[in-house]
């Protein structure tokens, strides 16, 4: 049974990973090796096309240098959202509060900062302490008394918000500092002074440079990983198809960063946001608790009988997205410059969407940090470019609800074309 467990933690830890090859002939590993995996690469061809989409149907208004600022900053909240509900659905849990908990902890950063004039710095540290204290008290409830997540946080949602509304007294309070709106809306200086770019204009030579370095330093990380797979004689794409995916994703990050450095340079929360992402995928896929919160979504009974302490997994999960919740409820006041009583309401939906329209599983055990963050800017796009169409709000909610079931639809349908004994 001990093997059984190993195998299990071992096939969440590396869900990007194929199996390794056997050497003899015959064995279609060339194949195998020009094989993409669908499940994998979809959600990033499905953005493409939906970015190619509205691009031609806004008659190129999407990836205009403002708008593409705008759907950062505009869904900067959301994406810092789906990186803790993507941990929590890959370890086979829900939370439907982050709504609320978005709106009270704003509300607690409005009266520490506004109402006490408590310094700004020291106001964000006991906003995510309380954060925390809200993720300890649900996590407590599912992992150690073992009510269902979706009990639990479904009752969260509406203690919260009964606690954001007494928070706040019924209204909006601000405005805030101004630290805290630059945080939200604000953008890096021009250190470098501007650099020409032909027909472009001009654009930030800093932004560039930091562009330059997150191309490079990806490209570093990709060839270290297929050199340990190698290493491990594991299948891994041929050299061509590796080159032609560094590339791809090279040419689109220098797009979004020339395109950003021609309007006001990067935004601090798109630098907020990188450090998450670089953070949340280090710890999903080169830690032992990130391997372990495949395991127990993955395999929750092998998971304990291989000594993975399950409770305490799942607390910490919840405390982390207790923690998340509360730094974008204060980003999301500082963009408004004011806490209301209704922030924060469908946070969770868009949060739960983008965690399953990045590729999430519906039975956990399966989902990366990177692909909830597609999802989201997926649904970002979704909206900003069919309110730049004009479209009413009834079409757009369509929309995204169609693209929902149809991501949910295709994880089923992979599960059942490989067999997957949980859809049989």
């Amino acid at each position: 049974m001990s093997r059984t467990a190993s195998a299990s933690a071992d096939a969440g830890a590396t869900a990007s990973k194929t199996a390794p090859a056997s050497s003899g002939p015959g064995n279609g590993r060339s194949l195998s090796q020009l094989t993409i995996n669908v499940r994998q690469s979809g959600i990033y061809i499905a953005f493409a096309l939906i970015v190619v989409l509205f691009t031609v149907l806004t008659g190129g208004d999407l990836l205009q240098p403002q708008n593409i600022s705008n759907i950062i900053v505009q869904n900067s909240y959301i994406l810092i959202l789906a990186i803790g509900m993507i941990l929590i659905i890959i370890s086979g849990h829900i939370d439907l509060s982050v709504g609320s908990v978005v709106g009270v902890t704003g509300g607690i950063a409005a009266v520490l900062m506004v109402n006490h004039d408590v310094a700004w710095p020291l106001a964000l540290l006991l906003t995510l302490a309380a954060g925390a204290a809200i993720g300890a008290w649900q996590g407590y409830w599912i992992a150690y008394f073992g009510i269902p997540s979706f009990i639990v946080t479904l009752a969260g949602m509406l203690l919260f918000r009964a606690l954001t509304l007494t928070v706040l007294g019924n209204q909006g309070i601000g405005p805030f500092p101004d630290e805290v709106r630059t945080l939200s809306n604000g953008f890096t200086e021009g250190y470098l002074g501007n650099i020409g770019l032909g027909v472009l204009g001009g654009a930030d030579l800093f932004s560039l440079l930091v562009g330059i370095a997150v191309v490079a330093g990806l490209a570093v990380a990709q060839w270290r990983t297929r050199a340990a797979r190698l290493g491990y004689r594991q299948t891994v794409d041929p050299l061509p198809v590796f080159v032609l995916k560094i590339a791809a994703a090279g040419v689109l990050i220098m797009a979004v960063t020339v395109q950003l450095a021609r309007f006001h340079n990067l935004p601090w929360v798109l630098v907020l946001l990188a450090a998450l992402v670089l953070g949340y995928t280090i710890l999903t896929n080169r830690t032992v608790f990130g391997r372990r919160i495949y395991a127990v979504g993955g395999n929750l009974q092998a998971a304990q009988l291989s000594g993975v302490k399950v409770k305490s997994i799942v607390f910490w999960l919840f405390v982390n997205m207790g923690v998340l919740s509360a730094l974008a409820g204060v980003i999301f006041a500082g963009r408004l410059n004011q806490a209301g009583p209704t922030a924060g309401n469908t946070f969770e939906l868009d949060a739960i969407a983008a965690a399953f329209i990045g590729g999430a599983a519906v039975q956990g055990g399966v989902g990366k940090v990177v692909g909830a963050i597609t999802g989201g800017l997926i649904m970002g796009v979704i909206n900003n470019g069919m309110s730049l169409m004009g479209a009413p709000s009834e079409r757009v909610m369509l929309v995204k609800g169609l693209v929902l079931l149809a991501a949910v639809a295709f994880d089923v349908w992979t599960k059942r074309r490989s067999g997957s004994p949980l859809l049989r």
